[in-house]
């Protein structure tokens, strides 16, 4: 008897229909075909274990399960549910007829329990898509696929509970959310805020800029100045995330297995810290079946390298591309993949190994030319996309001990997604632009002009401070978002003058 049933295989962040076709005939053996890997060709061992826990019969004579379409390459442990289905409808131990309704995913233990799978809501996505009436799964992914409408969710915990819901045994009730409700509930709250953080006044302005202009941002300086806690209250002051960002961020999550058990919708932005021994596929993605790698896992959200010296160089460089283009492409010889990866990079480091170099009170003791060396681990092509260069010095003792509270995240991000809005409202005929830093060179001359007093302190200032010309357009973006924060139509010397000083790492002769 020839049984169909249905799951789905993940590739990048969308999914794909799996056609799951079991036949028990005359003869032995247990066959998988149709570019399974090996976890999937183990389920013979699991399905069968589960199957007789739970008072069911494996049959002793040919089982073929064939998984179309047989040229996607399939992987996982969550087809183990769907193939037990499957086997007990061939075998005329399950006779309903509902199977074709629904999408059907989900691991086995060995006692018929169900555990959670990844990659839940671009299933969920996809079968809706495809006029499914449900979609039968793990409890711990309900809350997760129940994000998608219009979908009736059926959260089992083991396959005894799909078996009797099939044949009308059991009901179960779909699970529900309200989408909007459940966004609006948690979204904007994070742990951190800027108001625990005494005195670096001008760190905080720096970032309030690379906030509303999407801006990349390094901070140079001694240990101990506060690097980490100002990068980690970054994504306080960065707009609420809207619905659709919410949706792509999670869809990320959910394919890289990091969204957890019964979690639901991300409504916070990202904010990814990997460690410096990283490997470049962990860093851009990457594998077999290729998966998100930090970059993705940080889009719509924040990318903290701290030490960024410390960083393999060419960990460092595969940044370039996604840097400019705001993707990945994963390419391998049956497939290419587009990760999105629209993140803001902020980095940070000491100025030089000994960490006390221009410190105003401790001397440092790196030898000559050893500054200068540590400072050349990170690349002229990869500085040139980091807009804002802010030097970080430590704060004093009065600072430390100040009573006042300082100003909260709230209050900044006010004037950020009003600096944000106005450019929203600058870039609305190009709908791939969304901020001052997405700006490309041939649109920075028409939006950023600055007057002839303009143009000549930004002439001074380059042949005085020796500023490479890879500097010319970063000052022209930034001054621009200085402007917008001021809500001024026209880039005015106070803010062309703040911007020429974000560029500390192009001076010539900045580390001797």
């Amino acid at each position: 008897m020839l049984t169909k049933t249905f799951g789905s295989a993940v590739q990048g962040v969308n999914a794909y229909t799996i056609t799951i076709e079991v036949v028990v005939s005359q003869g032995t053996s247990f066959f998988v075909v149709g570019l399974p890997d090996n976890t999937i060709k183990e389920s013979q061992q699991r399905v069968e274990a589960a199957l007789k826990f739970r008072g069911y019969r494996m049959p002793r004579t040919k089982v073929v399960v064939n998984m179309a379409p047989a040229d996607i390459r399939k992987e996982g442990s969550a087809y183990d549910l769907p193939i037990g289905l499957g086997i007990l409808h061939a075998s005329q131990q399950l006779t309903t007829e509902r199977l074709a309704e629904y999408v059907i995913m989900g691991e086995l233990a060995l006692d018929g329990a169900l555990r959670p799978i990844r990659g839940v809501l671009p299933i969920a996505i996809q079968a809706r898509k495809e006029g499914f009436k449900g979609f039968i799964l793990p409890r711990e992914n309900a809350q997760e696929a129940a994000i998608v409408n219009n979908l009736d969710v059926i959260p089992v915990d083991t396959m005894q509970e799909a078996v009797d819901f099939l044949e009308g045994r059991q009901e179960i009730t779909p699970v529900v959310i309200d989408t909007r409700d459940v966004f609006q509930q948690a979204a904007n709250q994070y742990a951190a805020d800027f108001a625990d953080v005494q005195g670096q006044e001008n760190i905080k302005r720096a970032l309030e800029i690379a906030a509303a202009g999407g801006h990349n941002v390094i901070m140079i300086g001694p240990p101990g100045a506060g690097k980490t806690m100002l990068a980690k209250r970054l994504p306080s002051i960065l707009p609420a995330l809207n619905m659709q960002e919410a949706l792509e961020s999670t869809k990320i999550h959910s394919v890289a297995g990091k969204l957890g058990a019964n979690a639901s919708l991300i409504n916070t932005r990202p904010f990814r810290s990997p460690h410096h021994t990283i490997s470049d596929v962990a860093l851009v993605g990457g594998g077999g079946n290729p998966q998100p790698g930090e970059i993705s896992l940080a889009h719509n959200g924040v990318l903290f390298l701290d030490e960024l010296p410390e960083f393999k160089r060419t960990v460092l460089e595969v940044m370039r591309q996604p840097l400019e283009e705001r993707r990945v492409t994963i390419s391998r010889a049956k497939l290419s993949i587009d990760f999105p990866a629209n993140f803001m990079l902020i980095a940070s480091m000491n100025p030089c190994p000994c960490g006390y170099y221009n410190h105003p009170e401790k001397e440092c003791v790196c030898g000559p030319g050893v500054v200068q060396r540590y400072l050349n681990k990170v690349s002229g092509p990869l500085l040139d996309r980091i807009d804002l260069h802010v030097e970080v010095t430590p704060v004093t003792f009065d600072q430390m001990t100040e009573t006042r509270r300082a100003e909260d995240s709230r209050t900044i991000q006010e004037r950020v997604e009003k600096a944000r809005q106005r450019q929203n409202e600058r870039f609305r005929e190009f709908p791939d632009i969304h901020s001052n830093a997405m700006m490309p060179s041939q649109m920075v001359k028409d939006i950023c002009r600055i007057d002839p007093a303009g143009i000549t302190l930004l002439k001074t200032a380059m042949e005085r401070l020796g500023l490479s010309a890879r500097a010319y357009d970063r000052i022209l973006k930034v001054s621009r978002t200085i402007a917008d924060l001021a809500a001024s139509e026209h880039i005015q010397l106070p803010h062309l003058a703040e911007a020429i000083q974000y560029r500390s790492l192009d001076r010539e002769g900045w580390a001797g």
